[in-house]
């Protein structure tokens, strides 16, 4: 497959080395030079220092015979005048980065007629993500599929999990009464993610990942260690585009939401158009004023400033006024796996979650999602089994799978399946797989 990036961002790097594992063909286009000097010493990438709006080096770079564009510059505008191009050039699917959420699903608008077969928000996915990860409030990553039919929560295992000490099997046969898969471990002193087997060992501190139907999320908090937190009063720092589209589905939910913003003009606009949402105009940082505003009295505090920092520091004052749920918003993607050594709950990165929704489009057979976990350098994909695809061959036990990626379960006349080892997937199944990089290409061929 050929691969057309245009913009070396975050986004267009980290898109760029997902695909660096596989192979793809990949070219990258940008007009700094600096990021495509960083990309060629570190990824087996073709870079091109030009404009992505330009005709002739789209032409030169071969769009003709290009399977995939991603427009992905920080420019909304550049972004959808380089898909249409593309597309008019010959490109078979573009896929454009937006900011404005109106454009998704947008009924006046139909973009496919204008060269555009997908827009992504990274606004919209990161306001999605808060609304799940308040949902499951006990978990520090949580991916639902078909609206929560079937569900992968991640968290550390506390002092009091009673999977401490226990191997994979000694915890499947002593709960053997709650429906669950352990899909990765991730081990933070030895930086490494763990696909784990039958004699794999729980220790403190372990990031352990679940896969479980809806029926069985609360029986995991007994697992884990940990109690649900019931979460009503939500305290937003920031009124970024983030900020006002997490309180409208906040509130939407029935939660009470109060949102600071520091300018005082955003803040009366949010004010008007945020109706169920208490907007305060002030500075966040103010430890004064978060008192006034009841700090302590809040069940999560989520911050979503334009400055990593800002995040960090008011979410770590809010543990310590007693919040229990604390989520940041940070543009460094370095800064994802630090969340649990600092205190913090959780970290969203938007651009991650926009490559990841990006991604999908990459993957062959019928994929209908795909994820990444925070801490995990891995995907979580969701196929749906075609008729005599290989995985229909074999019971469970006997497919051959890689030892680095295991089945999470199945998705039959919307009712969640544990996939163990006499199980037999059929045709129609939507199956959710977890896997490491170097598993992707086997996985696929099972669906194909």
């Amino acid at each position: 497959m050929k691969i057309i990036i245009a913009g070396a961002g975050d986004v267009g790097f980290h898109l760029a080395k997902l695909l660096s594992y596989e192979s793809q063909d990949i070219y990258v286009i940008d007009l700094d030079s600096d990021k495509l000097n960083y990309l060629d010493t570190h990824l087996d990438v073709i870079t091109t220092n030009g404009d992505a709006t330009s005709i002739q080096t789209l032409i030169d770079i071969g769009i003709a015979k290009t399977d995939l564009l991603i427009a992905v510059t920080d420019s909304q505008n550049t972004n959808f005048t380089v898909a249409a191009i593309g597309k008019k050039l010959g490109a078979k699917k573009t896929i454009a980065r937006i900011n404005n959420p109106e454009f998704i699903n947008n009924p006046v608008f139909d973009f496919k007629e204008l060269g555009v077969d997908a827009a992504i928000s990274p606004e919209e996915l990161a306001a999605v993500e808060i609304k799940t990860l308040l949902n499951h409030s006990a978990f520090n990553d949580s991916i639902v599929f078909e609206n929560g039919v079937l569900n992968m929560v991640g968290s550390t295992l506390s002092k009091s999990s009673p999977l401490l000490n226990l191997t994979v099997q000694q915890a499947k046969n002593k709960f053997s009464d709650i429906d669950f898969i352990i899909i990765a471990v991730k081990r933070f002193e030895e930086s490494q993610t763990i696909i784990p087997r039958g004699d794999t060992l729980f220790k403190m501190a372990d990031e352990v990942y679940f896969s479980c139907p809806k029926e069985s999320i609360s029986k995991i908090h007994k697992l884990i260690g940990k109690e649900s937190v019931p979460i009503k009063d939500v305290m937003i720092l920031g009124g970024s585009k983030i900020g006002e589209k997490s309180a409208k589905k906040l509130c939407q939910q029935k939660y009470n939401v109060k949102l600071i913003e520091k300018d005082k003009d955003k803040a009366f606009y949010l004010a008007e158009k945020l109706e169920n949402t208490l907007v305060i105009q002030g500075d966040g940082r103010d430890l004064e004023l978060l008192e006034e505003e009841n700090i302590r009295e809040m069940d999560a505090f989520i911050a979503v400033t334009g400055n990593s920092e800002t995040n960090i520091m008011s979410c770590l004052v809010a543990k310590s006024k007693g919040v229990k749920k604390t989520i940041a918003l940070v543009e460094n993607m370095d800064y994802i796996n630090i969340s649990q050594t600092i205190g913090i709950d959780t970290l969203i990165n938007k651009k991650l979650l926009a490559a990841s929704e990006i991604f999908k489009h990459v993957r062959k057979g019928e994929i209908l999602a795909l994820a990444n976990l925070k801490h995990v350098d891995a995907e979580v994909l969701e196929f749906q089994v075609s008729p005599n695809s290989k995985v229909t061959k074999n019971i469970i036990k006997d497919i051959r799978l890689s030892r680095n990626a295991v089945f999470g379960g199945v998705i039959r006349d919307g009712k969640a399946l544990m996939t163990f080892g006499d199980f037999q997937i059929v045709a129609d199944d939507k199956v959710v797989v977890f896997c490491l990089p170097d598993a992707i290409e086997d996985v696929e061929k099972l669906f194909k």
